[in-house]
């Protein structure tokens, strides 16, 4: 029973992790953008 809680512990835990990584969405072509809170342009 144990073994079984901790597969389910371990599925759960690697699915919920997957929307944590993160993404170059936003950027320009020189990889670049603004924060739109301090009004920075700066690049990755």
């Amino acid at each position: 029973m144990n073994i079984f809680r901790i597969a389910l512990a371990a599925t759960v835990f690697s699915l919920s992790s997957a929307s944590a990584f993160a993404h170059g969405g936003g950027l320009d072509k020189n990889g670049c953008h603004t924060n739109h809170k301090t009004g920075d342009y700066h690049c990755h």
